[in-house]
């Protein structure tokens, strides 16, 4: 790995952590093309529900092949982020289409998307 991207990773560890003090953000990470989390995680002193790991995984593939689709780009623009709606959990991703990763939250079921994503892009905003 190059000092750049030991830089890289840890800014978005830094990233992270700052989210992860949002009272609603259970887990923040950033995760490479190849679906391993290079920095983030969960919340110190949450307990993640039963599977949430592997959820999680799962979202993730979702989300990634959703975000490699430029079909729409064009027309539509690029995608901002991806959200879905849980019982328990809402999960939201934000493609980092230069760097080929992944902002992965995981928040209460009761946050606001708009909201989060506001924060998400403040506290992102000098991250490509």
């Amino acid at each position: 790995m190059s000092v750049s991207n030991d830089a890289k990773f840890k800014l978005y560890e830094e990233k992270c952590n700052q989210l992860l003090k949002e009272s609603e953000i259970r887990f923040a990470g950033i995760v490479d093309k190849d679906g391993k989390l290079v920095a983030g995680g969960f919340k110190e002193n949450i307990t993640p529900y039963e599977g949430d790991e592997t959820r999680l995984q799962s979202f993730l593939k979702f989300v990634s092949k959703a975000s490699i689709r430029k079909e729409y780009d064009e027309s539509l623009g690029p995608i901002n982020y991806l959200a879905a709606r849980r019982n328990k959990a809402v999960l939201v991703s934000f493609p980092f289409p230069i760097t080929q990763m992944l902002l992965l939250i995981s928040a209460e079921p009761t946050a606001n998307i708009e909201n989060l994503a506001n924060k998400v892009v403040k506290i992102f905003s000098d991250v490509n």
